[in-house]
Protein backbone atom coordinates (compact mmCIF):
# COMPACT_ATOMS: atom_id res chain seq x y z
CA UNK A 1 0.00 0.00 0.00
CA UNK A 2 1.09 3.87 -0.76
CA UNK A 3 0.65 6.37 1.22
CA UNK A 4 1.59 8.92 -0.81
CA UNK A 5 4.15 10.90 -2.64
CA UNK A 6 6.82 10.38 0.37
CA UNK A 7 9.14 13.25 -1.43
CA UNK A 8 7.13 15.65 -0.02
CA UNK A 9 5.55 16.68 3.18
CA UNK A 10 6.04 15.37 6.75
CA UNK A 11 7.43 11.94 5.71
CA UNK A 12 9.99 13.50 3.82
CA UNK A 13 10.97 15.75 6.12
CA UNK A 14 11.65 12.68 8.68
CA UNK A 15 13.58 10.87 6.47
CA UNK A 16 16.17 13.44 6.34
CA UNK A 17 15.75 14.11 9.74
CA UNK A 18 17.09 10.26 9.87
CA UNK A 19 19.44 10.91 7.23
CA UNK A 20 21.25 13.99 9.20
CA UNK A 21 21.26 11.57 12.08
CA UNK A 22 23.08 8.91 10.47
CA UNK A 23 25.09 11.99 9.66
CA UNK A 24 25.91 12.86 12.83
CA UNK A 25 26.85 9.53 13.44
CA UNK A 26 29.58 9.20 11.20
CA UNK A 27 27.85 7.44 8.61
CA UNK A 28 28.99 8.69 4.97
CA UNK A 29 25.81 9.59 3.55
CA UNK A 30 24.72 12.22 1.40
CA UNK A 31 21.56 13.88 -0.27
CA UNK A 32 21.29 11.87 -2.92
CA UNK A 33 21.22 8.46 -0.57
CA UNK A 34 18.42 10.44 1.38
CA UNK A 35 16.34 10.79 -1.65
CA UNK A 36 17.02 6.84 -3.12
CA UNK A 37 15.04 6.42 0.70
CA UNK A 38 12.59 8.68 -0.20
CA UNK A 39 11.86 7.03 -3.37
CA UNK A 40 12.49 3.45 -1.86
CA UNK A 41 9.35 4.29 0.98
CA UNK A 42 6.78 4.87 -2.31
CA UNK A 43 7.42 1.53 -3.54
CA UNK A 44 7.18 -0.26 0.33
CA UNK A 45 4.66 -1.85 2.33
CA UNK A 46 5.11 0.35 4.99
CA UNK A 47 3.17 -1.61 7.87
CA UNK A 48 6.22 -4.48 7.65
CA UNK A 49 8.80 -2.14 9.80
CA UNK A 50 11.32 -5.31 8.41
CA UNK A 51 11.16 -4.18 4.46
CA UNK A 52 11.01 -0.90 5.58
CA UNK A 53 15.07 -1.01 7.47
CA UNK A 54 16.02 -3.31 4.85
CA UNK A 55 15.24 -0.52 1.89
CA UNK A 56 16.50 1.85 3.61
CA UNK A 57 19.90 0.33 4.65
CA UNK A 58 20.34 -1.10 1.28
CA UNK A 59 20.31 2.24 -0.14
CA UNK A 60 21.77 4.31 2.62
CA UNK A 61 24.80 2.09 3.76
CA UNK A 62 27.61 1.44 1.55
CA UNK A 63 30.24 0.14 4.55
CA UNK A 64 30.07 -2.97 6.62
CA UNK A 65 31.34 -1.04 9.58
CA UNK A 66 28.31 1.22 9.65
CA UNK A 67 25.41 -1.53 9.51
CA UNK A 68 25.39 -2.16 13.18
CA UNK A 69 25.06 1.68 13.83
CA UNK A 70 22.36 2.07 11.89
CA UNK A 71 19.80 -0.61 12.88
CA UNK A 72 20.44 0.77 16.26
CA UNK A 73 19.60 3.85 14.78
CA UNK A 74 16.66 3.07 13.11
CA UNK A 75 15.37 0.99 15.79
CA UNK A 76 15.40 3.89 18.48
CA UNK A 77 14.43 6.40 15.68
CA UNK A 78 10.99 4.41 14.62
CA UNK A 79 10.30 2.92 18.12
CA UNK A 80 6.47 3.36 18.15
CA UNK A 81 4.87 -0.17 17.08
CA UNK A 82 1.48 2.75 16.70
CA UNK A 83 3.26 4.43 13.97
CA UNK A 84 5.51 1.77 12.58
CA UNK A 85 2.84 1.84 9.95
CA UNK A 86 3.30 5.13 8.47
CA UNK A 87 6.98 5.11 8.10
CA UNK A 88 8.35 8.10 10.13
CA UNK A 89 5.14 10.12 10.47
CA UNK A 90 6.72 11.81 13.69
CA UNK A 91 10.27 12.03 15.05
CA UNK A 92 9.62 10.42 18.62
CA UNK A 93 10.99 12.09 21.87
CA UNK A 94 10.24 9.53 23.94
CA UNK A 95 12.09 8.90 27.40
CA UNK A 96 14.62 6.10 27.50
CA UNK A 97 15.89 4.45 30.81
CA UNK A 98 19.36 4.91 31.15
CA UNK A 99 20.44 1.22 30.92
CA UNK A 100 18.98 1.18 27.11
CA UNK A 101 21.01 4.21 26.41
CA UNK A 102 24.53 2.40 27.73
CA UNK A 103 23.56 -0.35 25.66
CA UNK A 104 23.96 1.60 22.52
CA UNK A 105 27.10 2.52 20.93
CA UNK A 106 28.85 6.18 21.38
CA UNK A 107 28.14 6.71 17.59
CA UNK A 108 24.09 6.49 18.55
CA UNK A 109 23.58 8.02 21.72
CA UNK A 110 25.67 11.26 20.43
CA UNK A 111 23.54 10.98 17.10
CA UNK A 112 20.16 11.10 19.03
CA UNK A 113 21.22 13.74 21.41
CA UNK A 114 22.88 16.72 18.86
CA UNK A 115 22.90 19.05 21.91
CA UNK A 116 25.91 16.79 23.56
CA UNK A 117 27.54 16.03 20.07
CA UNK A 118 28.04 19.73 19.96
CA UNK A 119 30.37 20.06 22.93
CA UNK A 120 27.27 20.36 24.92
CA UNK A 121 25.48 23.24 23.93
CA UNK A 122 21.71 24.30 23.94
CA UNK A 123 19.82 23.33 21.01
CA UNK A 124 19.82 26.01 18.52
CA UNK A 125 16.77 27.20 16.23
CA UNK A 126 16.01 24.93 13.21
CA UNK A 127 17.65 26.87 10.40
CA UNK A 128 20.80 27.12 12.07
CA UNK A 129 20.89 22.97 13.26
CA UNK A 130 20.53 22.41 9.45
CA UNK A 131 23.42 24.49 8.39
CA UNK A 132 25.04 22.79 11.23
CA UNK A 133 23.80 19.72 9.54
CA UNK A 134 27.66 18.54 8.97
CA UNK A 135 27.99 18.93 12.98
CA UNK A 136 30.35 21.62 12.80
CA UNK A 137 31.15 24.66 10.43
CA UNK A 138 34.50 24.82 7.89
CA UNK A 139 36.39 27.04 10.70
CA UNK A 140 35.74 25.04 13.43
CA UNK A 141 36.71 22.15 11.10
CA UNK A 142 40.11 23.61 10.92
CA UNK A 143 40.38 24.67 14.33
CA UNK A 144 40.02 21.30 15.55
CA UNK A 145 42.45 20.07 12.87
CA UNK A 146 45.34 21.87 14.74
CA UNK A 147 43.90 21.83 18.10
CA UNK A 148 46.62 19.04 20.34
CA UNK A 149 43.99 16.01 21.77
CA UNK A 150 45.23 17.07 24.90
CA UNK A 151 43.65 20.41 25.23
CA UNK A 152 39.78 19.40 23.37
CA UNK A 153 37.21 19.46 25.86
CA UNK A 154 34.64 16.42 26.05
CA UNK A 155 32.10 17.41 23.15
CA UNK A 156 35.42 18.15 20.83
CA UNK A 157 37.11 14.99 21.81
CA UNK A 158 34.04 13.19 20.38
CA UNK A 159 34.43 15.19 17.45
CA UNK A 160 37.47 14.59 16.73
CA UNK A 161 37.41 11.07 17.23
CA UNK A 162 35.20 10.72 14.73
CA UNK A 163 37.01 13.05 12.22
CA UNK A 164 40.02 10.69 12.89
CA UNK A 165 38.46 7.68 11.63
CA UNK A 166 38.23 9.09 8.29
CA UNK A 167 42.09 10.39 8.12
CA UNK A 168 43.57 7.67 5.67
CA UNK A 169 47.19 5.96 6.02
CA UNK A 170 48.36 4.99 3.27
CA UNK A 171 50.81 1.61 4.49
CA UNK A 172 53.59 1.14 2.38
CA UNK A 173 54.14 -2.11 0.28
CA UNK A 174 56.01 -4.52 -0.96
CA UNK A 175 56.36 -7.16 -3.91
CA UNK A 176 54.96 -10.12 -2.77
CA UNK A 177 55.95 -13.71 -4.52
CA UNK A 178 52.41 -13.60 -6.18
CA UNK A 179 51.98 -12.65 -9.56
CA UNK A 180 48.81 -10.86 -11.34
CA UNK A 181 47.69 -10.03 -14.86
CA UNK A 182 49.41 -6.29 -15.63
CA UNK A 183 50.58 -3.98 -18.31
CA UNK A 184 54.29 -4.16 -17.69
CA UNK A 185 55.20 -7.28 -16.31
CA UNK A 186 58.55 -9.22 -17.01
CA UNK A 187 56.96 -12.13 -17.12
CA UNK A 188 55.15 -13.19 -19.65
CA UNK A 189 51.34 -14.56 -19.39
CA UNK A 190 51.18 -17.81 -22.07
CA UNK A 191 47.49 -19.20 -20.58
CA UNK A 192 46.30 -15.50 -21.18
CA UNK A 193 48.24 -14.54 -24.67
CA UNK A 194 46.88 -18.20 -26.04
CA UNK A 195 43.30 -17.61 -25.45
CA UNK A 196 43.81 -14.50 -26.91
CA UNK A 197 45.48 -15.79 -30.07
CA UNK A 198 43.00 -18.45 -29.78
CA UNK A 199 40.21 -15.69 -31.03
CA UNK A 200 42.41 -14.57 -33.78
CA UNK A 201 43.34 -17.85 -35.48
CA UNK A 202 46.44 -18.47 -33.73
CA UNK A 203 48.01 -14.73 -34.25
CA UNK A 204 49.85 -13.43 -31.66
CA UNK A 205 49.09 -9.73 -31.90
CA UNK A 206 48.90 -9.42 -28.12
CA UNK A 207 51.35 -10.79 -25.54
CA UNK A 208 49.78 -10.62 -21.99
CA UNK A 209 52.49 -9.88 -18.94
CA UNK A 210 52.00 -10.69 -14.82
CA UNK A 211 53.46 -8.18 -12.95
CA UNK A 212 53.69 -8.97 -9.10
CA UNK A 213 51.44 -8.41 -6.31
CA UNK A 214 51.80 -5.24 -4.07
CA UNK A 215 50.73 -5.82 -0.45
CA UNK A 216 51.03 -3.69 2.43
CA UNK A 217 54.24 -4.77 4.99
CA UNK A 218 53.02 -6.91 7.70
CA UNK A 219 52.18 -4.06 11.16
CA UNK A 220 53.37 -4.35 14.49
CA UNK A 221 51.56 -1.35 16.44
CA UNK A 222 52.04 -1.11 20.25
CA UNK A 223 50.33 1.50 21.90
CA UNK A 224 50.92 3.48 25.18
CA UNK A 225 47.96 4.00 27.69
CA UNK A 226 49.80 4.84 30.56
CA UNK A 227 48.72 8.04 32.28
CA UNK A 228 50.44 10.12 30.42
CA UNK A 229 49.00 9.06 26.95
CA UNK A 230 45.28 8.58 28.41
CA UNK A 231 44.21 11.60 26.09
CA UNK A 232 45.61 9.94 23.03
CA UNK A 233 45.37 6.67 23.15
CA UNK A 234 41.17 6.08 22.67
CA UNK A 235 41.70 8.55 19.49
CA UNK A 236 44.16 7.18 18.08
CA UNK A 237 43.43 3.45 18.73
CA UNK A 238 40.60 4.70 16.79
CA UNK A 239 42.33 6.13 14.17
CA UNK A 240 44.89 2.89 13.37
CA UNK A 241 41.84 0.85 13.45
CA UNK A 242 39.50 2.51 10.26
CA UNK A 243 43.44 3.70 8.78
CA UNK A 244 44.89 0.56 8.72
CA UNK A 245 41.64 -1.84 8.09
CA UNK A 246 42.97 -3.10 4.67
CA UNK A 247 46.41 -4.24 5.72
CA UNK A 248 46.41 -7.96 5.43
CA UNK A 249 48.52 -8.56 8.68
CA UNK A 250 47.96 -6.14 11.45
CA UNK A 251 48.83 -6.96 14.62
CA UNK A 252 47.86 -4.15 17.80
CA UNK A 253 49.01 -4.43 21.62
CA UNK A 254 48.94 -2.04 24.29
CA UNK A 255 51.19 -1.50 26.80
CA UNK A 256 51.55 0.16 30.47
CA UNK A 257 52.94 -1.69 33.26
CA UNK A 258 52.34 -5.00 31.34
CA UNK A 259 51.44 -6.11 27.69
CA UNK A 260 48.37 -6.72 26.18
CA UNK A 261 46.55 -8.35 23.09
CA UNK A 262 44.25 -6.02 20.88
CA UNK A 263 44.63 -8.01 17.99
CA UNK A 264 41.36 -9.54 18.41
CA UNK A 265 39.86 -6.55 19.51
CA UNK A 266 40.75 -5.25 15.94
CA UNK A 267 39.30 -8.04 14.08
CA UNK A 268 35.78 -6.10 14.88
CA UNK A 269 34.37 -4.20 12.22
CA UNK A 270 33.00 -1.64 13.98
CA UNK A 271 35.46 1.45 15.50
CA UNK A 272 32.93 1.59 18.45
CA UNK A 273 32.80 -1.78 19.41
CA UNK A 274 37.19 -2.62 19.43
CA UNK A 275 37.15 0.66 21.22
CA UNK A 276 34.51 -1.61 23.97
CA UNK A 277 36.49 -4.76 23.68
CA UNK A 278 40.38 -2.90 23.57
CA UNK A 279 38.64 -1.22 27.47
CA UNK A 280 37.51 -4.41 28.81
CA UNK A 281 41.09 -5.97 27.69
CA UNK A 282 43.22 -3.24 29.24
CA UNK A 283 43.60 -3.60 32.59
CA UNK A 284 46.77 -0.96 32.83
CA UNK A 285 44.68 1.74 31.31
CA UNK A 286 46.38 5.27 32.53
CA UNK A 287 48.99 3.41 35.01
CA UNK A 288 52.52 3.34 34.36
CA UNK A 289 55.01 2.54 31.41
CA UNK A 290 57.46 -0.49 31.31
CA UNK A 291 58.35 -0.44 27.54
CA UNK A 292 61.09 -2.54 28.20
CA UNK A 293 59.12 -5.21 30.02
CA UNK A 294 56.71 -5.40 27.25
CA UNK A 295 58.95 -5.48 24.81
CA UNK A 296 60.08 -8.86 26.88
CA UNK A 297 57.05 -10.10 27.22
CA UNK A 298 56.56 -9.70 23.04
CA UNK A 299 59.75 -11.25 22.57
CA UNK A 300 58.89 -14.45 24.48
CA UNK A 301 55.97 -15.26 23.45
CA UNK A 302 54.64 -13.35 20.19
CA UNK A 303 58.03 -13.40 18.39
CA UNK A 304 55.86 -14.95 15.40
CA UNK A 305 53.69 -11.60 15.04
CA UNK A 306 56.98 -10.30 13.41
CA UNK A 307 56.96 -11.64 9.55
CA UNK A 308 60.89 -11.93 8.55
CA UNK A 309 62.28 -8.63 8.69
CA UNK A 310 58.99 -6.72 6.43
CA UNK A 311 57.28 -5.64 9.71
CA UNK A 312 56.48 -2.00 9.87
CA UNK A 313 56.72 -1.45 13.60
CA UNK A 314 54.72 1.52 15.26
CA UNK A 315 55.76 2.45 18.70
CA UNK A 316 52.71 5.44 20.04
CA UNK A 317 54.10 6.91 23.23
CA UNK A 318 55.67 9.53 24.78
CA UNK A 319 58.48 7.64 25.79
CA UNK A 320 58.26 8.56 29.97
CA UNK A 321 59.31 4.91 30.43
CA UNK A 322 59.62 3.98 33.85
CA UNK A 323 61.78 0.92 33.66
CA UNK A 324 65.38 0.15 33.25
CA UNK A 325 66.93 1.46 30.45
CA UNK A 326 69.38 -1.17 30.13
CA UNK A 327 66.50 -3.87 29.46
CA UNK A 328 64.78 -1.18 27.11
CA UNK A 329 67.86 -0.72 25.15
CA UNK A 330 68.48 -4.31 24.77
CA UNK A 331 64.68 -5.12 24.10
CA UNK A 332 64.62 -2.40 21.36
CA UNK A 333 67.74 -3.49 19.81
CA UNK A 334 66.30 -7.32 19.23
CA UNK A 335 63.06 -5.56 17.67
CA UNK A 336 65.29 -3.33 15.00
CA UNK A 337 66.65 -6.99 14.10
CA UNK A 338 63.48 -8.12 13.35
CA UNK A 339 61.97 -5.56 11.81
CA UNK A 340 62.02 -3.54 8.44
CA UNK A 341 61.47 -0.14 10.17
CA UNK A 342 60.53 0.84 13.51
CA UNK A 343 59.44 4.28 14.16
CA UNK A 344 58.31 6.28 16.75
CA UNK A 345 54.98 8.35 17.00
CA UNK A 346 55.25 10.55 19.61
CA UNK A 347 52.75 13.18 20.88
CA UNK A 348 54.97 15.03 22.25
CA UNK A 349 56.62 16.73 19.35
CA UNK A 350 53.77 19.38 19.68
CA UNK A 351 56.70 20.91 21.18
CA UNK A 352 59.18 22.64 19.10
CA UNK A 353 61.47 22.69 21.86
CA UNK A 354 61.33 19.14 22.57
CA UNK A 355 64.16 16.81 22.94
CA UNK A 356 64.58 13.67 24.35
CA UNK A 357 66.05 13.81 27.23
CA UNK A 358 64.23 11.63 29.61
CA UNK A 359 66.28 8.24 30.03
CA UNK A 360 63.49 6.17 27.93
CA UNK A 361 63.27 8.56 25.41
CA UNK A 362 66.29 8.99 24.74
CA UNK A 363 66.54 4.78 24.25
CA UNK A 364 63.79 5.18 22.00
CA UNK A 365 65.09 7.56 20.06
CA UNK A 366 68.24 5.78 19.39
CA UNK A 367 66.66 2.94 17.95
CA UNK A 368 63.76 4.60 16.25
CA UNK A 369 64.81 4.77 12.59
CA UNK A 370 61.99 8.04 13.04
CA UNK A 371 60.32 10.19 14.80
CA UNK A 372 56.96 11.39 13.65
CA UNK A 373 54.09 13.97 15.63
CA UNK A 374 50.33 12.40 16.29
CA UNK A 375 49.38 15.22 18.44
CA UNK A 376 46.46 16.66 16.24
CA UNK A 377 44.57 16.12 12.60
CA UNK A 378 46.68 17.64 10.73
CA UNK A 379 49.74 15.54 11.97
CA UNK A 380 47.41 12.19 11.00
CA UNK A 381 46.83 13.35 7.74
CA UNK A 382 50.63 14.45 7.20
CA UNK A 383 51.32 10.58 8.87
CA UNK A 384 51.26 8.89 5.53
CA UNK A 385 54.41 11.59 3.60
CA UNK A 386 56.26 10.53 7.03
CA UNK A 387 55.89 6.82 6.67
CA UNK A 388 57.07 6.88 3.17
CA UNK A 389 59.79 9.18 3.64
CA UNK A 390 61.60 6.70 6.87
CA UNK A 391 60.81 3.97 4.18
CA UNK A 392 63.26 5.25 2.18
CA UNK A 393 65.69 6.45 4.38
Amino acid sequence: MQLGDARTGKLADNIAGFGRTLRRAGVRIDSSRIALAQEAARWLDIGRREDVSAAFEAVMISREQDRAVFRELFDAYFRDPELAHKLLAQLLPAAESKGEARKRRPRVNDALSPQRAFGGQAARPKEEEIQRDAAMTASEVERLKHADFNSLGAGEYRLVERLARDVPLAVPTFAARRSRPGARGAQLHWSRTLRQASRTGGELLLLRRLERRKESLPLLVLVDVSGSMERYARLLLAFLHAATREVRRRDVFAFGTHLTDLTPAFKLADTDAMLAASAEAIRDYAGGTRLGESLRTLRELHARRLVGRRTLVLIVSDGLDTGEPELLSRELAWLVRRSRRLLWLNPLLRFDAYSPVARGAAVLHRHAHGMLAVHNLARLQELAAGLAAVMKT
